[in-house]
């Protein structure tokens, strides 16, 4: 199978895994199931934020939450160290789903590890497609899912919230966030979060 195969194969199997989501968000006029709708945004927004990206990092993109509903936040504590282990368990549970996919398409071990490697968010701020990979992520939840998770909380925690969201970015995420079709609200919190 070719290179090209094998990535339309890939992805097609992670939108599969992912179209199985029971739940689902609606957009544009039409239902989705999330994960499924949180891989297409993620995916779109590489393109335009790093549009010569690795195979690899295109990969772990589109695979970043696969299958995320099969763990759920309620089986653990629901403090910050419940949180925390709920967020590494995600980890490995995404990167092991994703391998296990990508070796049915047949590819390589190198290749398979890197994904690997990605989705574990190894060496944040020191590998150039982590670094990537957070900038996206970071993006997407600024541009899709901040303003309906902005109405469960209070100004003081938003505003942590971001100054963490902003830590974890590059400087190019930064400008890029900045360029966001956001609403006022959402972009006065953010200027006082990084002021």
């Amino acid at each position: 199978m070719s290179i090209q195969n094998k990535f339309n194969a890939a992805i097609a199997k992670f939108d599969s895994a992912n179209q199985a989501d029971p739940n689902k968000e609606h957009y544009n006029g039409k239902d989705y199931s999330k994960e499924l709708l949180y891989a297409l945004r993620m995916t779109d927004q590489l393109s335009t934020f790093e549009p010569n990206a690795s195979e690899a990092l295109k990969l772990a993109v589109r695979c970043q939450h696969i299958c995320r509903w099969e763990i759920d936040r309620q089986d653990y504590e629901m403090n910050r160290v419940g949180y925390l282990k709920w967020r590494h368990d995600l980890k490995i549970f995404h990167a092991k789903k994703a391998a296990s996919i990508l070796e049915e398409v047949g590819y390589e071990q190198d290749l398979i590890d890197e994904v690997k490697f990605l989705l574990q968010k190894k060496q944040l701020k020191k590998h150039e497609d982590t670094q990537t990979l957070e900038d996206v992520v970071c993006l997407v939840f600024l541009e899709y899912y901040f303003e309906s998770f902005s109405k469960k909380y209070d100004k003081d925690k938003l505003v942590e919230i971001l100054k963490k969201t902003w830590a974890k970015m590059s400087d190019k995420g930064h400008r890029a966030a900045l360029e966001l079709n956001l609403s006022s609200s959402s972009k006065a919190l953010i200027a006082e979060a990084i002021s």
